[in-house]
């Protein structure tokens, strides 16, 4: 898990290394763009290491309790935002949202992507989980704290760069 979320930043690095979003349809939100790939390669970052320190040996500088809180928060999010993506699927094949059309092979493969990771963090919570024997209140914690993650990510960080003015509101 922590090789392919650091793979996967490394796709964000290259983008902000390359200008990739500087030019064609999106050069107007470049630089909220820009803002928002960083976030994601430190929040990448901090899932390798979650993933890591939960098959390592006992870590001596972070709590079971708080590293079980981390491990069932990666994969809550993981799972909400790959059961949306797989929504989001489904209205466009139904034609309730955008058309069939509009899906992808390429499309396809990033939501089976990101059903795996989840499935994944799952299998490492869980195990952690056992290993420690943590309460199910760590559980609902990390779980509940994912939807709030999700919407400080995808709707709290992009309107507060649309008013300062790093993006465009629309």
């Amino acid at each position: 898990m922590a090789l392919c979320c650091i793979g996967f930043a490394v796709v964000n690095i290259v983008f902000e290394l390359t200008g990739h979003f500087d030019g064609g349809p999106y050069a107007e939100y470049s630089a909220g763009i820009a803002v928002m790939n960083w976030l994601v390669v430190g929040l990448k970052a901090v899932g390798a290491a979650v993933a890591l320190l939960s098959v390592a040996g006992r870590a001596r500088f972070v709590p079971p309790v708080v590293l079980g809180v981390l491990v069932w928060g990666a994969f809550a999010m993981l799972a909400v935002y790959a059961l949306g993506s797989v929504g989001q699927a489904i209205g466009m094949a139904s034609g309730l949202a955008g058309s069939a059309d509009q899906i992808d092979l390429a499309g396809v493969a990033y939501v089976l992507f990101f059903l795996v990771v989840a499935t994944g963090y799952g299998v490492l919570a869980l195990s952690y989980t056992r290993r420690y024997e943590l309460r199910k209140g760590v559980v609902v914690l990390g779980a509940l704290g994912a939807p709030v993650a999700l919407g400080v990510i995808l709707l709290v960080v992009p309107a507060l760069l649309a008013a300062a003015g790093v993006m465009p509101a629309s």
